[in-house]
This record gives C-alpha cells, structure tokens and sequence, in this order.
C-alpha cells in the first residue's frame, strides 16, 4: 500500500513540473519573410488591375476617344493621401504578425508590400492570400478589401496593418 501511494504521488509529482515547465516555456517567434516585390521606394510600380473587360472580336462598339491631360487630372477624385512609402504598425495574430508596406503616387495607392510568417501551415497559407489581398488593395485604393476564405486571421491582420499604413499616408 505504501508503495502504491508513493508512486501515485511521484508521478503526479512528475507530471506537474512537466505541465509546468511546458506552460512557461513561450514558443519561438514565428520567421518572417520579406514581400517579393523588394524596395517599394525604388521599384517601379506593380502594374494597375484592369477591372474592364476585353470587347469579343467583332464587337461594333467604338473606341472611347482619348482626353486631354488636364481633363483627365480635373476628373481624377484626390484620394488625400501624400506621396510617398509609408509602413503600417506590424499586427498579431495566433500565428505571427503581418505588417503593410504601401506606396503612393499621384494620391494612388500603387503597389502594396507586406511582411508575414512563413512557419507552418502559414508557409502555405500566407503568400496566396497575401498576392490577393494586395491585389484588392490596389483595386479598392482603400483599406475595404474582402477577407480571404481560409486566410481569416491573415485577412484581419493585413486589415489592420493596411489601415495604419494609409492613417499615416493621409495630407
């Protein structure tokens, strides 16, 4: 009986200081990869998303005939936002942190960067949702992008990250 009872409490013993040192134990930050798309101050811009649809051959549509430049500029809405690279605050999520690099010209948004982790499911996860999120970025020119199915954390973080960017982006 005394060995039994001792054995009992030497293994709960046991098993309290590993749940212990398990729970005081902080995991690794998750590695970071920088965007593909390099230094936004430098680089040229990422080509505009064309949202028109290509006319079907033999369509009898006529071309739209080309403006004067000061018309297209008198007919461009300002947007408010300065020219320039601005970075957003870096925003957690239970899988790492997301941060949104922007650059604008013109009062445009026209390229978008983030940095995001890559350990993982992240690894597979992140870059498509990532291409995509900066795509509607670049369409929407605001921080009301769709989240991505499947990517909801990574969606909400580049939200975030993306609105600080263009906070510190505005005239």
């Amino acid at each position: 009986m005394r060995r039994s009872t001792a054995a009992a409490v030497g293994t709960l013993t046991g098993a309290a200081l590993i749940i212990g040192v398990r729970l005081s134990v902080t995991p690794p930050e998750a590695p970071v990869v920088a965007a593909p798309v390099g230094n936004l101050a430098e680089g040229t811009p990422a080509p505009k998303p064309s949202s028109k649809k290509p006319a079907a051959s033999g369509s009898k549509e006529k071309a739209p005939e080309k403006e004067p430049e000061k018309e297209k500029e008198a007919a461009k809405p300002k947007s408010g936002l300065k020219d320039g690279v601005f970075k957003g605050d870096a925003a957690a999520n239970p899988y790492g942190k997301i941060q949104v690099t922007i650059k604008v010209e013109g009062g445009e948004i026209t390229d978008a960067a983030a940095t995001f982790p890559t350990a993982n499911d992240s690894a597979t996860i992140n870059p498509p949702a990532i291409a995509a999120l900066k795509e509607s970025t670049l369409q929407a020119q605001n921080a009301d992008v769709s989240a991505v199915s499947g990517a909801t954390y990574t969606s909400d973080s580049y939200v975030k990250s993306l609105q600080a960017a263009l906070d510190a982006a505005k005239a």
